[in-house]
This record gives structure tokens, sequence and C-alpha cells, in this order.
């Protein structure tokens, strides 16, 4: 085999195998925007009980075509408060289940047919206008991007059968199992796509490049490789999210070790099933990889308890994750006691209230350090704040049905008005992020100056809203005067400190984009301030209820 000959099969191999990706992401990405922005709402509300959680972990998995990602959401959501290590545990153990549903579509061979798929797909995206049209069409791309990957790797893998080098090593997968699963793990680290890993194992099992006993050590390792995707979303994590990570990482290990010392008898089982349902090579290999997953499943679910013992243990502080679900909203509380359900939707609000302040003073260290970490956090906060914000809403618009007397009736009007300028809060110090993103993106300097303002005028918005949501708490008087002196401050200063900045930029002490930033970001913070003036309003708006 000449270099050119060489070189082909290697351009072959890799582009297959980013054609392969690119139709994955495609496909995924086109059955997500289908079922719209429900994925967390999916594993919010199955995750009641670990097997539901794996029920969870598989429909949202099947959904996004890929574990990794289903991983990903679960130690975010961990690492929010969303979602207990427990139910995390499960709903990871259901990702790698739903992960095999690529596999099975792999095997059902339609790479001929590849093109034409393509061609629909491509038709549906560009001559449509129905967004959900255009997702079907970017569904059905993906589906045919897939085959060709498959078929253009399996192209470019049909000639290392005549390589020396290659069959010794199918000889030694063979012989060492150990091996088998250590080529598996450093290839699907190095994709990071155990879908991709898989095709390929199928491909090599197809073409009769791979015995069966040494493709199922690989397949194992496929698994453990996967893993490395939650450990990097989980860099900088939280400790919760740390061990939902670790948690994924055990799970698989164990679960590999497990069938490695039982390879005869799984082999034996793989085989059967061949043979019983006359299965091609490819979905062979799929038939073992769902075996796997589902029995591995069966086996841990009933330790999961366990499991998260040994990853508290391992990684043992605590970091007060706050959960971030409604507490108090019991739907009873509306009939029985009207009285009892507004002060649980008050305390509900002062919790959503604390969590906007806790957002601003992420945002503040973001934008002072630029540590990635403080984004994250302060994004999740706000996504918290959105999800109390629905659930609250909904809990008040139903309480609203009720007979209310007049102080509970002006309480509630309050409660409605506080809660949306809250959520408006955090919306603007999710504008904040975003502009400190753009400043560290384009590599935006701020001047000495405009950091000590900002951090000045920040430290007031911090303070404002943090005296409002005590008013709220306590219906304090005073406070919510307060507030109001607070926000004139704060007026004052974005006035002087936009002239101070404009200044600045004209002497050439700051550049224009600079001005940009700090202008954009001094605004949002006097609407911070707006919107806690709001809220003192309502407050003294209203008589005393308590």
């Amino acid at each position: 085999m000449n270099s050119q000959e060489i070189q082909q099969m290697i351009f072959e191999f890799i582009g297959g195998l980013g054609i392969f990706l690119f139709g994955i992401k495609a496909m995924g990405e086109g059955l997500q925007k289908s079922a719209g922005d429900r994925l967390r709402d999916i594993l919010d509300k199955l995750t009641t009980n670990p097997i539901m959680g794996v029920i969870a972990g598989i429909i949202v998995t099947a959904l996004i075509q890929s574990s990794s990602g289903t991983t990903v959401i679960t130690v975010g959501l961990v690492s929010a408060g969303f979602m207990t290590l427990r139910q995390a545990i499960g709903v990871i153990m259901g990702a790698n289940i739903g992960t095999t549903i690529t596999a099975f579509i792999i095997g059902f061979d339609v790479g001929a047919y590849a093109l034409p798929i393509i061609a629909v797909g491509s038709f549906l995206i560009f001559f449509f206008k129905k967004k959900r049209v255009n997702f079907l069409g970017q569904v059905v791309f993906g589906f045919g991007a897939l085959f060709l990957g498959l078929e253009l790797m399996s192209s470019g893998m049909k000639p290392l059968r005549e390589f020396t080098i290659f069959q010794d090593l199918m000889i030694n997968l063979g012989e060492n199992s150990l091996l088998g699963v250590l080529v598996g793990t450093i290839f699907t680290v190095i994709v990071q796509s155990s879908s991709a890993t898989i095709g390929v194992l199928q491909g090599l099992y197809s073409d009769h490049l791979l015995e069966l006993n040494a493709a199922l050590p690989v397949l194992f390792g496929d698994n453990i490789g996967t893993t490395i995707t939650a450990i990097l979303a989980s860099i900088g994590a939280s400790n919760a999210a740390k061990r939902a990570a670790l948690s994924h990482v055990m799970f698989n290990i164990i679960g590999s070790t497990i069938f490695l010392l039982f390879l005869g008898p799984f082999t034996q089982f793989v085989e059967f099933l061949q043979s019983s349902f006359d299965l091609n090579e490819k979905m062979t290999i799929a038939f073992a990889h769902g075996a796997f997953n589902i029995s591995n499943t069966f086996i841990q679910v009933p330790f999961i308890g366990v499991l998260a013992y040994i990853v508290t243990k391992i990684i043992p502080q605590d970091d007060s994750v706050i959960d971030y679900k409604v507490k108090q909203l019991d739907p009873n509380f509306i009939e029985q006691s009207p009285s009892i359900a507004l002060g649980a939707a008050k305390s509900e609000i002062i919790r959503m209230g604390e969590l906007a302040v806790k957002g601003l003073e992420e945002t503040k260290n973001y934008l002072t350090t630029g540590k990635s970490v403080h984004a994250e956090m302060a994004l999740q906060l706000e996504d918290a704040i959105n999800n109390l914000d629905h659930k609250i809403t909904d809990y008040l618009i139903k309480l609203s049905t009720t007979e209310l007397l007049e102080h509970e009736s002006d309480l509630h009007s309050t409660l409605m008005d506080s809660i949306r300028d809250i959520e408006r809060i955090g919306d603007h110090f999710e504008n904040i992020v975003e502009l400190v993103e753009f400043q560290i993106n384009n590599k935006i300097k701020l001047s000495e100056f405009a950091m000590n303002d900002i951090e000045e005028m920040f430290d007031l918005a911090i303070s404002t809203v943090t005296e409002v949501i005590d008013a709220l708490e306590t219906n304090d008087k005073e406070k919510a005067k307060s507030v109001f002196r607070k926000e004139d401050e704060i007026d004052q200063l974005e006035r002087k400190y936009r002239k101070q900045h404009i200044i600045r930029v004209n002497d050439g002490i700051c550049s224009g984009q600079a001005g940009i930033v700090f202008v954009d970001v001094i605004i949002n913070l006097e609407r911070i301030g707006d919107h806690s003036v709001n809220i003192a309003e309502h407050i003294l708006g209203v008589k005393e209820s308590e």
C-alpha cells in the first residue's frame, strides 16, 4: 500500500468520523428543538425516585442522542440544587440505556440511502418556513449524515486488514480483555462520543476485522470513556456536581469489571441473541451494548444509596447546595386556608429574592475575577429564579380564585407585583454576565477608574436589593423608605459615572468598546435599583397583614 492510499484511508476515516459526529449532533438538536425546551422539566418531574430517574434519563437521552449531553445537564442540575445526588445517579444510569438507541439505529444498515436521506433533510430545512418542518429536516439530515459518515469510516477501515500491526493488535485484543477496555476508553476520551466509538466498533465487527470476544471489552471501554464529558463538566463546579460525575465513572467502571469477570458467559449470551434473532453484525453489537447497559443498571439500581454514600465519602466537603424547588406551595392550602397559602407563597418569594442577591454577588465576582465558575453560578441562579417565578405565579393565580379578606387581597397584589420585579432583577444580572463575557472574549480593557465605579455601584445595588427583600419579609416600612434613598443614590451615581466615563473615552483612557460595556453595566444596575423601589412601593401601599 503506497502513501497515497494510506492518505486516502486516513482521510476517509477522519472525514467520516467528522460527518458522523455532525450527524449525531444535528439529529439530537433537531429532536431537542422539536420537543421544545422541556428537557429540564422532564428531569425535574420524573426524578421523584431512582427508578423514575432511570426512566427520565432514558427519555432525555433518546431525545438528544447523547448520554454525555444528559449527564452534563444532570451535573448542572445537581450543581444548581434542582436534583439530589441519588436522583442524579438514577438519571445517569438511564442515560447509559438511552444512548444504546444510536447503536440500534446504526444496526439498520441503510448506508446505501444516506445521500437521498440527506437530500430530503436539506429540502425540509431550506424550502419550508415552518420551524417544526425545519427541525424535522434537521433530524432527517442528521440521520443521513450519520450513515454517510459510517460508510466513509467503513471504507477507510477496510484496508487495515492488510497491515500486520493491525492484525497483531486485533489478536492481542482477543487474548487480552483489559487491553480492549483500555483501547475503547482512550478512543472515546479522544472523540468524546461513545455513539461514535460504538459505530466504529460496529464497522470493525461488520467487516470481520474483529472477533466478538475482542469487540465486547472494547465496548465496555467505550462506556468508561464517555464519562470524561461529565468529569470536564464538573471541573470548577460544586462538590455536588463532582459527586455526580464521580458516580458516573464508578457506575461504568463497576459494570465493566463485573462483565469482564463474566466475559465468557456474556459472549455466549450475545452469540445466542445473534443466532436466535438472525442479527447482522452491526445489530449484534447494538444488542450487546443494550444488554450490557440494561443489565448493569438492574444490577446497580438497588445500590444507588451505597454508591451515593461512597462518592460522598470520597468528596466529603459540604458546599451547602440550595434546593431551588418550591418547598411550601401545598395546593391543599388554597382551598382549606388561603391565609396559610399566602404565607407559604410569601416565604417562597423571599427565598427567590435571596437567590437574586446571591446572583448579584456571583455576577460581581465574575466581573472582578473573570472566573467562569461565577458566571455559571449566576446563570444557574437566574434559571432558578425563573423556575420559582413560574411555580409561585401559578400558585398565586389559583389562589386569586378563592375568597380573600381585604388585607389578604392587598398582600396577594403585593406578592404578584413583587415576584415580577425580582424576576426582572435576575434578567438584569444575566445581562451583566453576558456583557462581562463579551468583554473577556473581545479582550476589552476597562480602566481602573471604571472598575472602581462599577464596583461601588454594584455594592450599592446589592445592598438595596438585600434591604428591600428584608423589608418585604418583615413588612418593615422604614426599610422600604430607606430603599428609596438608596435608589436615588444609584440614579445619581449612574448619571455621574456616565459623564465621567465619556470624559475618559474622549481622553483615550478607555476605548469606545469599553465605554459601551461600562454604560450598559451601570444602566442594568440602575434598573435593578428601579425594581427594588417598585417592591418598596408595594410594601408601603399595603396595610399591615401580620
